[in-house]
């Protein structure tokens, strides 16, 4: 049997794995992130793993800080979300994480956030760079929006009406 807090991780980690190709519905937007990644000096297919590893700690914290359930973290704000991505310490955002993932994509992917947070210095800075994406990222989201408040509910929602896969 699942527990609840195994069950809060899988609703964050699928709302990470949403956030990029709903955002590429408009294909131009894969480009220029693609293109400040690359200025940036990060892998773009390290850098978009960490985009939605960020994304899914970052709702993770904000439910786990709030002692939300997995049925009610999809109520966050994603304003809330995104002030975690960016707001937070990195050590804020891997705490309260489970002991083991179901998903061993998602364990690879903490374990190199883990890496990167550690490492420091240019790590760091791309660890802050790439929370300002995944701000940005919520914030397009959020913009086309015909809802004031815009919660993970409604990104999930999007995502399941689009065919994304869980």
């Amino acid at each position: 049997m699942t527990s609840d807090h195994d069950m809060l991780w899988r609703r964050c980690a699928y709302l990470g794995r949403v956030l990029l190709p709903l955002l590429d519905q408009e294909p131009w937007r894969q480009g220029r992130r693609r293109e400040r990644l690359c200025a940036w000096g990060i892998d773009v297919a390290v850098g978009e793993r960490l985009i939605e590893v960020l994304t899914s700690l970052a709702a993770h914290a904000v439910a786990v800080d709030a002692s939300l359930s997995a049925s009610e973290c999809e109520a966050l704000p994603l304003s809330a979300v995104a002030d975690a991505a960016t707001g937070k310490q990195d050590f804020e955002l891997l705490a309260g994480l489970p002991d083991t993932f179901a998903d061993d994509r998602d364990d690879i992917a903490v374990k190199v956030f883990r890496l990167y947070a550690y490492k420091g210095d240019q790590s760091s800075l791309q660890l802050l760079r790439l929370g300002t994406e995944v701000r940005h990222t919520l914030a397009v989201l959020a913009a086309r929006a015909s809802v004031r408040s815009l919660t993970c509910r409604d990104i999930l929602r999007e995502a399941d009406e689009a065919g994304l896969p869980q």
